[in-house]
């Protein structure tokens, strides 16, 4: 060999770290999208009387720790590869003291319960009164906020734990606390503060007016100081990498790159959305406990019910419109609670190492001739789902499902064609946001899906076939830790920016298209149903 001759260029890798309500997971990529190892920890959920759900982040951080460290073993790759690390977790609220020591944000006085989840409602009320104020900010939010949404969960800590709000040093969504650890850094990101916090990305500021007409112009009177001062946009590196402390609990290098963190739903929208090249046709769909749905478009797009629109949340440069379900997952599993023989079939899932809806999955299967005839096991059964309330179009946490048709049988074939009308419910509720959405001029040519509620080939059709759209599945199995670790890669000065690297590093895999004639009769006959029974319920109430 020449004395010439280039070195060889280093292999460079990714990760991507995603904490959802029930775990924290990483994934190690390379440069065409393909995931070398993967490693999940679950992570604890405290619940308590009056909507009140809790997490701790030193759990957090610790399962996020453990498994960035499993992911680089299982994958066999040299540490000293890895070129960026992104983030992403649910918009839940953390709140640390002085020094970063965690605060008791419930009724526990545990400090270790330091954060308010998402589905948290204890600030149901808080809520009420914000959106009664009709302040211009709210139009950025489809109108109304929700419960879900960090703004009524602060002023019910200022309300109900004074104390702790005072002495409260940061308040992080749970993303922007994740690169705070891993960085030292105090940026947050655009997604977290647009989507969840009403910062006004499209003017690159806060709105003080806002913050003293709801009770909370103390933050303002901060200058913000508390909630964010440094704005970054997805992709933007933060800091200096990883501190030496960080890079030491993650088994990672000194200085890697480390992106601008993301809401989890989000980052399935970055790992998705683009797989064609066009994210502004496509709606990323992310049906995993409660769902998601992301649309961007290239200028602003007002939907009554639909949050948003807002700059640069999720494709830097682009609007976005976010819908979704406040119970998706969540909200089959607790519909099939209710039946008597969940327990036989459970037992029957466990025994050959399923899960209960995927071996309902399989029974369905078993008694039709193609997919989309599943809908004719619902017959006569209708469920709208909203056990949690509707986060849009109607943007109601009111409201609350309705099952019509269940009889007195107890079998498992019952259960399965329970399992399917509330699949059915599912896709009618999804069908209501496009159509609200296509009414104010966000149009969606495709659905492209990701969640571990959506894996199913089942599921996909069914969806198609109750919304009229196709479904597209990517080729990543994983592609919420592909939308973080695109952000890593991103901030690794790899690809020069969000769109380039997601069209490189995600690609469609098959397309589920709806069927016509006598199915599309009868998915049209039910989802007429499906709204008249949720308008009575509304009008029950």
């Amino acid at each position: 060999m020449s004395n010439n001759s280039p070195a060889p260029t280093p292999a460079k890798y990714i990760i991507g770290v995603d904490v959802g309500t029930g775990s924290a997971r990483a994934g190690l990529f390379d440069l065409t999208g393909r995931m070398l190892g993967s490693a999940k920890r679950d992570i604890s959920l405290f619940r308590e009387a009056g909507s009140i759900v809790e997490q701790s982040s030193t759990e957090i951080w610790s399962a996020v720790c453990a498994a960035v460290r499993e992911a680089v073993t299982r994958s066999g790759v040299d540490p000293n590869k890895v070129a960026g690390i992104g983030f992403d977790a649910t918009c839940s609220l953390v709140v640390l003291g002085e020094g970063g020591r965690p605060l008791p944000v419930g009724p526990s006085e545990d400090p270790e319960r330091d954060i308010v989840v998402w589905m948290d409602h204890r600030a149901l009320k808080q809520a009420e009164r914000i959106n009664a104020t009709g302040h211009p900010v709210l139009r950025y939010v489809g109108g109304s906020i929700s419960p879900e949404m960090e703004t009524p969960k602060l002023l019910w800590l200022r309300e109900n734990r004074p104390d702790v709000f005072d002495a409260a040093w940061q308040f992080f969504d749970l993303a922007d606390f994740l690169t705070w650890r891993a960085t030292g850094d105090l940026a947050r990101s655009t997604c977290t503060v647009t989507c969840k916090w009403t910062y006004l990305s499209h003017e690159r500021r806060w709105d003080p007016d806002y913050f003293h007409k709801i009770g909370l112009g103390v933050l303002a009177d901060e200058d913000f100081a508390r909630i964010g001062q440094k704005i970054l946009d997805p992709g933007t590196p933060v800091g200096a990498g990883l501190t030496e402390r960080a890079a030491e609990e993650l088994g990672l290098p000194v200085g890697t790159p480390v992106s601008i963190g993301m809401i989890d739903a989000h980052a399935g929208g970055i790992g998705t959305a683009g797989a064609d090249g066009n994210p502004d046709r496509n709606l990323a769909y992310v049906f995993g406990t409660s769902s998601c749905t992301m649309t961007s478009t290239f200028e602003p797009v007002f939907v009554p019910g639909v949050w948003g629109p807002y700059f640069s949340a999720m494709v830097p440069g682009m609007w976005l419109n976010e819908g979704g379900q406040s119970a998706a997952g969540a909200a089959i599993e607790q519909l099939l609670s209710f039946h008597p023989a969940t327990g036989e079939a459970q037992a029957l899932a466990q025994s050959k190492g399923l899960s209960l809806p995927v071996l309902l999955a399989q029974l369905a299967e078993e008694k039709i001739a193609s997919l989309s005839d599943v809908v004719t096991l619902a017959s006569g059964l209708h469920v709208v789902p909203e056990f949690l309330g509707n986060r849009a179009p109607f943007a109601d946490p009111h409201a609350r499902a309705i099952i019509s048709g269940l009889g007195m049988e107890r079998d498992i074939d019952s259960l399965v064609s329970l399992y399917i009308a509330g699949l059915c419910g599912i896709g009618y509720g999804l069908k209501q946001i496009l159509d609200a959405q296509e009414t104010a001029g966000a149009a969606t040519d495709r659905i492209v899906i990701s969640g571990g509620a959506g894996q199913l080939d089942l599921v996909r059709q069914l969806l198609a076939d109750t919304t009229g759209k196709p479904v597209v599945a990517t080729l990543s199995d994983e592609p919420v830790l592909l939308g973080s670790a695109i952000l890593g890669s991103v901030a690794a000065g790899l690809f020069p920016n969000i769109r380039e690297a997601m069209t490189q590093l995600s690609g469609v895999d098959r397309t589920y298209t709806p069927s016509g004639g006598k199915i599309a009769a009868a998915h049209a006959h039910r989802y007429s149903d499906f709204t008249r029974l949720q308008a009575l319920g509304r009008e029950l109430r």
